[in-house]
């Protein structure tokens, strides 16, 4: 079983890392394989709205799309994996911009044929729901303000996860992030390990549900 990570902040040693990081210990202790992509270290280019990728190539699981750089590499790996963990800032209402631009570009996950301009593209390979991901999201409002202020990120990943038939099992906002305490961060950081195990632990059942074929997918370490 692989779970993937994506950290949409700047920050490597902040506290959206960190609990992004205790979100896939609590997925390795429960032996998955885990791995985590940094996005301020990964050359993603802005989405120029082509559409290229999107609707062409059908067969592919991926579509082609004309900039050169790691979104190809990253997305191979994506469709490989069983589980995902995003973490994002609150930048101003939204997810920060390095999680915005990933996002963006993950459309090369769908297709959806030029005769059908202006309806959604679909998944180019179906995950039917067995595929699980958990959210995190980190602001300086306090817990209070989650509606306000983290609600509208949760909303991003969410307005692309269904597409992709990705089906999210956990939401942590962790709020006051420039103030809190030792102890209450600690709290989180505990909460955040258990979204880990809880992850795997959904994704194990959706395999489980869709039958023995699927099970035989996964590669539990």
């Amino acid at each position: 079983m692989l779970v993937l990570g994506f950290l949409g902040s700047p920050r490597l040693t902040g506290i959206c890392s960190k609990l992004l990081q205790k979100t896939l210990d609590g997925a390795r202790s429960r032996g998955a394989e885990i791995k985590r992509y940094d996005l301020i270290n990964c050359n993603i280019k802005f989405c120029r709205g082509c559409c290229t990728c999107f609707v062409n190539d059908p067969e592919l699981p991926i579509g082609k799309c004309p900039l050169n750089d790691d979104m190809q590499t990253i997305l191979e790996e994506y469709t490989r994996a069983d589980g995902y963990v995003f973490a994002s800032p609150v930048y101003d209402m939204f997810v920060s911009a390095l999680m915005k631009r990933f996002l963006e570009r993950k459309i090369m996950l769908t297709y959806r044929p030029k005769e059908d301009y202006g309806r959604i593209p679909g998944p180019r390979t179906p995950g039917h729901f067995t595929k699980k991901a958990s959210l995190i999201v980190t602001g300086n409002a306090s817990d209070e303000y989650e509606t306000a202020m983290g609600e509208p990120c949760f909303d991003a990943w969410q307005a692309h996860l269904p597409i992709e038939q990705v089906d999210t099992v956990d939401q942590l906002y962790v709020g006051g992030v420039e103030t809190i305490s030792s102890e209450a961060l600690s709290q989180k950081l505990t909460r955040a390990f258990h979204n880990g195990v809880h992850l795997v632990e959904e994704i194990t059942k959706g395999y489980k549900a869709d039958g023995p074929g699927e099970q035989q997918q996964m590669q539990v370490l």
